[in-house]
């Protein structure tokens, strides 16, 4: 369970992260992870957008904080969606790497009513990071969300129901877990295209570069 306390004393972890992590080339590293393992779900499965028999398979690990990660979902992310998920060419899901548990939180948030608004809340928060992880006093992080998340329709009360949902919270526990200790994902944002293993906010032109010779384009 995350508690304001919890999130509000962890604030200025979720932004040193920002530093701690250094956005890295698409080329700096790229192992490839046993498919079997990676297409393992976790306790709440994954929710992906584009078809099962889509040619590439994109798994992003990523942390709500993470700025880096807000950055690939600025200027990557809409391009990458429009050109091949949408169109069905690539499969694509996001799994939870949280860094702090203000990041631990925002995902809870985002998995609420079985994640139907997963990808419109994911996108919210990354796309106004700056207005609720990173804040300034009097105004505390925990609120600024809860005033951003009513946008998307979360009243105080659901949005307090979200943060104490044990079974959320363990699950997304659980994926970080696993992607560090099976996948071995250490850092935020990483890519898994068909396997291979990608690290850093990769640019539209890094993801094509691995993308087009798997679509045969």
């Amino acid at each position: 369970m995350i508690t304001r306390r919890d999130a509000l004393r962890y604030t200025g972890l979720a932004l040193g992260a920002a530093y701690l992590l250094p956005k890295l080339p698409a080329s700096a590293w790229a192992q490839s992870a046993d498919m079997a393992a990676l297409m393992q779900p976790g306790p709440l499965g994954d929710l992906w957008l584009g078809p099962d028999d889509a040619k590439c398979t994109i798994i992003e690990y990523a942390s709500m904080t993470c700025s880096h990660c807000a950055h690939f979902h600025a200027t990557t992310w809409p391009e990458l969606r429009k050109r091949y998920i949408d169109t069905g060419k690539v499969r694509f899901t996001l799994r939870e790497f949280p860094l702090d548990p203000l990041a631990t939180g925002a995902f809870m948030l985002a998995r609420c009513d079985g994640g139907e608004k997963y990808y419109p809340v994911t996108d919210l928060l990354f796309d106004q990071q700056k207005n609720w992880a990173f804040v300034q006093k009097p105004q505390s992080p925990v609120d600024s969300l809860e005033q951003l998340l009513r946008q998307a329709g979360y009243s105080k009360e659901k949005f307090e129901a979200c943060l104490k949902d044990q079974t959320v919270y363990g699950a997304i526990n659980a994926v970080k877990a696993r992607g560090m200790d099976v996948l071995k994902v250490d850092s935020t944002p990483t890519f898994f295209i068909n396997g291979q293993k990608h690290g850093g906010a990769m640019t539209l032109e890094d993801m094509e570069k691995v993308i087009k010779p798997i679509l045969g384009a």
